[in-house]
């Protein structure tokens, strides 16, 4: 198990150099039901992976010029902000079950999980859409939607926990009309900052096993060079589908197990 665990390792970095997104959707289930590490560590080691894997990325983009800078702090500091009020206030106050009948219970962690698989869901319909042409739109007009669609954006990353790089891909081409390489460079940038300033809040409160953690983040580092490698083989419709299937094979996944057990 630990040679599968380790392999997915390697997925995760892969993933993150296509498509600049999906490495927290694949590190926690990796973490915990392949090799067994506690839910609440594991979310934990997840942001530090996945924000240090996401670094190298982000890092080797901008050198080549494919990092946006000013878009990507725009996008940031909004979404902090909603983020960490999200997991401070509004987070807590969800009831641990929230509606118990004699024919069905909803648990907080049954509701959270099928928000974030509807997310994804909307998330890669959006990707996979014709969109219409969004050229006629002013400057502020663009820029006003950019930012709310950032608030929205850091609300449902904090409601779900994740790292949003499916949520955050879709923002930056339809919203900061980026084309989907800079998209995918840009989202690598803003998973690491929300990644590694998430992981800082952690490192007090558990005892964090830094060999290990080292190690896998270093064959998750090695698979974003892969997959940005291969990345140059694929035009941006192919990215953008891809990422779309992507998206949604996860999305049916997750709803199917939290909605029928299977």
């Amino acid at each position: 198990m630990e040679v599968f665990g380790y392999f997915g390792a390697l997925l995760i970095g892969l993933v993150l150099g296509l498509t600049g997104g999906g490495g927290s959707i694949l590190t926690v289930p990796l973490l915990v039901y392949v090799l067994g590490i506690n839910p609440i560590t594991a979310t934990a080691y997840s942001l530090f992976i996945v924000g240090t894997t996401s670094s190298f990325g982000a890092v080797h983009n901008y050198i080549k010029g494919n990092v946006e800078l000013k878009k990507g702090f725009l996008f940031a500091i909004p979404s902090f902000t909603v983020v960490y009020l999200t997991r401070k206030y509004i987070v807590p106050i969800i009831p641990d079950v929230m509606i118990k009948t004699s024919f069905f219970t909803l648990t907080k962690e049954v509701f959270l999980m099928v928000v974030f698989g509807i997310i994804m869901l909307l998330a890669s319909l959006s990707m996979l859409k014709k969109r219409r042409d969004l050229s006629t739109e002013t400057k502020s007009d663009s820029l006003f939607k950019f930012i709310l669609q950032t608030v929205a954006v850091g609300f449902l990353i904090g409601l779900v926990g994740a790292g949003g790089g499916f949520l955050i891909i879709p923002s930056l081409v339809f919203f900061a009309k980026l084309p989907m390489r800079k998209a995918v460079a840009t989202s690598l940038f803003i998973i690491a900052l929300n990644s590694l300033i998430g992981f800082t809040g952690d490192v007090q409160n558990l005892d964090i096993d830094w060999q290990f953690l080292c190690i896998f983040t270093s064959i998750s580092v090695t698979g974003i060079f892969i997959g940005i490698y291969l990345n140059k083989f694929l035009n941006d419709a192919q990215l953008k589908k891809g990422f779309g299937y992507f998206v949604l094979l996860m999305a049916v996944f997750i709803l199917t197990k939290e909605l029928f057990g299977l």
